[in-house]
């Protein structure tokens, strides 16, 4: 695709042939479907895939990424004006993928079955593991939810469900990862994440699906690698968050409520604390259940959100005020679907 139109991806996580489904996106945010390009890998087959960023664009819009969890491996597409192209399919050097983190050249996975990171590097189109680059989870039982990196790409943060903890490596001019630093989650069950250009943090907390109980939380980087509190947990008063997505400016965050498809929203100050913006900034279905991933547009206008269950994709026009206009809802989701990811 093309800079100027953006595109939307998802991935089936079909059992028998994972594939990546393509959306271009209008001028006015609206979606077009292009078509579903196998990833030559496989999915689980699950209806609710619990991962955040198992699909991802690099940086600069030209590479995809996406994990197959069902064959424990990760695969590399080329964009281009065509859509994506499979460039290539690698091992994840672990087992159960289901996150993956870009910065420049350098890949890291989330290996959720055998909690731990493995480094890749880009090279000539394929993905090229680092030997000696994989680093543990703080605990077998981790359950790792979602790794990124630091605007700066000096840190990873991975969020550890199991153990409601948020663990950080400091990651070397050479790309390996040293650690984890590994600190207590303000609030339980911590899933996804964002990042402000600034560094700040915010991290959802799912408090295990408990009705009304979702809440964020935030961070600061006092150095790579050591992250340390800034606002402890502030509730949403909706149920099951468990995705986050920070805007352009770093001003505001979209959390998207699994449990009563609701979009609550944050403001985010200069230091990374959060206030809570608005409970409900956008619904798909208000009182059903199903909404999932979510990803702001690269011009940073545009929010897409997953309704799983209803296997629709909804998008909203992001407002400078940090308020969401619905643009509408768009069909071609498969029943499984896992991951959204936007350029």
């Amino acid at each position: 695709m093309n800079d100027t139109q953006g595109a939307v991806y998802l991935q089936t996580n079909d059992a028998e042939r994972n594939e990546v489904v393509a959306y271009t996106r209008g001028d006015d945010g609206s979606l077009s479907y292009l078509g579903a390009y196998a990833t030559g890998g496989r999915g689980t087959g699950e209806l609710h895939l619990p991962s955040q960023s198992s699909v991802v664009v690099s940086g600069d819009g030209k590479w995809l990424f996406v994990a197959n969890p069902g064959s424990d491996e990760i695969s590399l597409f080329a964009i281009d004006n065509h859509g994506p192209r499979l460039s290539d399919t690698t091992s994840s050097q672990g087992s159960r993928p289901t996150s993956i983190a870009v910065h420049g050249q350098l890949v890291y996975v989330l290996n959720n079955g055998s909690a731990d990171i493995q480094g890749f590097e880009i090279a000539d189109g394929k993905l090229r593991s680092l030997a000696g680059s994989k680093r543990p989870l703080s605990e077998e039982s981790a359950d790792g939810a979602q790794i990124s990196f630091s605007p700066d790409g000096k840190t990873l943060v991975v969020t550890e469900r199991g153990t409601n903890s948020i663990s950080a490596y400091a990651v070397d001019d050479r790309g390996y990862a040293d650690g984890p630093a590994t600190i207590p989650a303000a609030g339980q069950t911590p899933y996804g994440f964002g990042f402000t250009n600034g560094g700040a943090l915010v991290v959802t907390e799912a408090f295990g699906g408990d009705i009304g109980k979702a809440a964020a939380s935030s961070y600061s980087l006092a150095a790579p690698g050591k992250l340390e509190p800034v606002s402890g947990s502030v509730a949403d008063t909706r149920s099951e968050v468990c995705w986050a997505a920070v805007t352009k400016d770093g001003r505001y965050v979209f959390v998207t409520n699994f449990g009563d498809c609701t979009i609550s929203s944050y403001r985010i100050g200069e230091d990374g604390d959060i206030e809570l913006a608005q409970a409900v900034a956008g619904s798909t279905r208000l009182g059903k259940a199903g909404i999932r991933d979510e990803a702001i547009s690269s011009n940073g206008r545009f929010l897409y959100a997953l309704d799983a269950d209803a296997q629709k994709v909804h998008g909203w026009r992001v407002d400078s005020d940090g308020k969401l206009d619905e643009i509408g809802a768009f069909d071609g989701v498969p029943v499984t679907v896992a991951g959204l990811a936007a350029s």
